[in-house]
């Protein structure tokens, strides 16, 4: 059975830190894409990061330069590791693993960890 489980969501104030830990049970990162997907209050659901099994990475605009996606294949858990954060970046951060080149490709996915941003 394919567990995924999140943590490190919190409150933090803007221009903060938070760094989002998503391991793996059942399936391995290492030879599946990893991804976080976000929600917004109100708003679809949105790729925020991915990692493939070759380590190639993607980012959405918004968050380019600020967030980063890394992977531990020991721990076989994947990583965001969010900077300079902005109340914009307030959602519920969903982990999520398959062949994740669209949302759909993603076959399982995390309970997700709320995210707030104190202006």
């Amino acid at each position: 059975q394919v567990q995924l489980v999140e943590s490190g969501g919190g409150l933090v104030q803007a221009g903060g830190s938070l760094r989002l830990s998503c391991a793996a049970s059942g399936i391995f990162f290492s030879s599946n894409h990893g991804a976080w997907y976000r929600q917004a209050p109100g708003k679809q659901r949105d790729l925020v990061a991915r990692i493939t099994s070759g380590g190639s990475t993607t980012y959405a605009d918004s968050v380019k330069g600020r967030f980063t996606i890394s992977r531990d294949n020991a721990k076989n858990t994947v990583y965001l590791q969010m900077n300079s954060l902005k109340p914009e970046d307030t959602a519920v951060y969903y982990c999520a693993t398959g062949s994740c080149y669209s949302e759909d490709g993603c076959r399982y996915w995390g309970k997700g960890t709320l995210v707030t941003v104190s202006s």
